[in-house]
């Protein structure tokens, strides 16, 4: 099978049985080539109902989570995003089909520098890639339509909600260090609205409003 085949199968056989109905989200996952974010020895299960590793410690998550966060977030083609977490760089590639701007913070120097290569290759000119802490954000952006933490806290970090704009929408993993569920959080002017969602396991996140790396 083709690359593109493979994406067509993935979206039909992973994503809208388990309910993704959001026809802007199946497209983007339809058009962004995930192969060319895992090493090459991978691509042949890039597609494959499965997180994998991208090293460093880190994954690229399962498609079908990259699919329900991003609907969760529901994008209409004008918003401003904050990731936190680049990772390999795929979730961020969905969010700029979907998103007019998207910025994307990364702790580790080496994951940013090949993602930022990949959106360039890509011709993704809307990504913008930060190396630092992002359980702090990105203040001098803020304040942001749309946030998603793309790794497992503790506890919603404060900064975030501080830069959500009002009638924003933050998507996090929330828990245990081993074990989170979804939460989505709408900000208005009276404060927050909390929603549960589907339970995951995705890796820590490390920070200043996370958890520590030695815990």
């Amino acid at each position: 099978m083709e690359f593109k085949d493979l994406r067509e199968l993935m979206v039909e056989s992973q994503l809208i049985p388990r309910g993704i109905r959001d026809k802007r989200v199946l497209d983007a996952m339809r058009r962004v080539p995930r192969h060319l974010f895992v090493d090459d020895s991978m691509q042949h299960i890039a597609y494959d109902d499965m997180a994998l590793p991208i090293g460093e410690g880190q994954t690229i998550s399962q498609p079908y989570m990259v699919a329900v966060m991003t609907e969760l977030l529901e994008l209409h083609g004008k918003e401003k995003v904050l990731e936190i977490g680049t990772g390999s760089g795929y979730q961020a590639a969905v969010l700029a089909e979907l998103a007019r701007e998207v910025y994307t913070i990364e702790r580790m120097p080496i994951l940013a520098e090949r993602a930022e290569t990949k959106f360039q290759d890509l011709f993704y000119r809307n990504i913008h890639v930060r190396v630092g802490d992002g359980t702090l954000g990105w203040s001098e952006e803020a304040p942001f339509d749309r946030i998603i933490i793309t790794a497992g806290s503790p506890a919603v970090p404060e900064p975030l909600i501080q830069q959500l704009s009002i009638d924003g929408i933050l998507v996090i993993p929330v828990g245990s260090r081993y074990s989170q569920q979804l939460l989505r959080i709408r900000k208005t002017k009276d404060g927050t609205a909390e929603e549960y969602h589907t339970p995951c396991v995705f890796v820590p996140l490390i920070g200043t409003y996370g958890w520590t790396g030695d815990q």
